[in-house]
């Protein structure tokens, strides 16, 4: 991991710091050697992701639009890293308006302050997370950055996600094509998963392992026939700063994920193996589940090349390895789980 400017230590903004991963980047660039400020309300992330001390970190719990506005007009950022955002399909059912709200309003606030607020003489160098619900309900696998994308109905919630983290693409790249605008990169994950994610917002890794631990269920929304990929967020965190420190990655999209995928039903019966729980596996209905607007796709899969032929990526824990350090980290928290 290079800096843009080894003469100086980089002047970095991430948005979402104190989340899931958020907080593994800032590890990796407080590492680096970076000032960094991370602005976080706290509403899904947690201050003890973060160092308690350090003497590269300003923290901020705010709101983001309210932290933009405090910041004075000397304040500049060489990269800034837009995690900030509204996660979880649970979240996203149960609060759509405010889901809508966060991604598109701070978004645009964002890119707007970085056009402002970059270095003297150069663009500010931005990197936007999207995700994969970008790609919708289209059939195509794996899905490609150039594919075209297929929603579905307006009266179905889960669309309104996909569609407001298109709205933040489509921001990002027009505001790079601006030649006083920030210089932004698009990541697309998809289902990072690993230590410090939390079930409460639907995430299903998380949700499973706890309840392996505590010999409880497992429910698997729907028939478990359903597939995903899931990549451990330290293979994601450490190729952003890589993504963002490229020229020519500047205006383009980059998935980032495995390309191992497994059912839902096959990840439930690989915690319950992994852990050594005595835990049944239960299928539960959508409609129990979601009060309706909910449709699900059947398979993700990414096609990474392009990120591959851009910075070499490739995730280098296995889902087996992400499960145990997940597991051993949610028994540290709670002793005799």
């Amino acid at each position: 991991m290079t800096r843009p400017n080894p003469s100086r230590p980089v002047r970095t903004l991430v948005t979402g710091g104190a989340g899931f991963i958020g907080s593994h980047l800032s590890d990796l660039l407080l590492a680096r050697g970076d000032n960094l400020t991370v602005v976080d309300n706290l509403s899904t992330g947690r201050r003890e992701n973060l160092p308690a001390r350090h003497a590269g970190l300003r923290f901020i719990e705010a709101d983001l639009r309210d932290a933009l506005g405090a910041f004075g007009p000397g304040e500049r950022f060489d990269e800034v890293y837009h995690l900030a955002a509204s996660v979880g399909v649970a979240r996203v059912m149960s609060d759509p308006i405010g889901s809508i709200e966060t991604n598109v309003e701070q978004t645009a606030a964002l890119l707007r302050f970085a056009a402002a607020h970059g270095p003297e003489g150069a663009p500010c160098r931005v990197l936007v997370a999207s995700s994969s619900e970008v790609y919708g309900k289209g059939s195509k696998s794996p899905f490609s950055e150039d594919d075209d994308v297929v929603y579905g109905n307006t009266t179905v919630t889960r669309w309104s996600y996909a569609c407001s983290k298109a709205v933040d693409e489509f921001l990002a790249l027009a505001w790079t094509q601006r030649a006083t605008g920030p210089a932004c990169v698009v990541a697309r994950f998809f289902n990072t998963v690993g230590p410090r994610q939390v079930g409460e917002y639907g995430m299903v890794l998380p949700r499973f392992i706890r309840a392996a631990l505590a010999a409880e269920p497992l429910a698997v929304h729907g028939d478990g026939t359903q597939s995903r990929c899931f990549a451990d967020v330290r293979d994601i965190a450490g190729a952003l700063p890589v993504l963002l420190a490229r020229d020519e990655c500047a205006g383009r999209v980059f998935n980032l994920g495995s390309e191992r995928s497994v059912t839902i039903r096959e990840l439930a019966e690989l915690v319950i193996r992994i852990t050594g729980s005595r835990s049944r596996i239960d299928f539960v209905p959508y409609n129990s589940v979601f009060a309706g607007g909910f449709e699900d796709l059947r398979r993700r899969v990414p096609d990474v090349r392009r990120a591959r032929e851009a910075i070499g990526f490739e995730t280098r824990r296995t889902l087996e390895e992400t499960i145990l350090d997940i597991a051993r980290a949610m028994r540290e928290r709670t002793p005799g789980a």
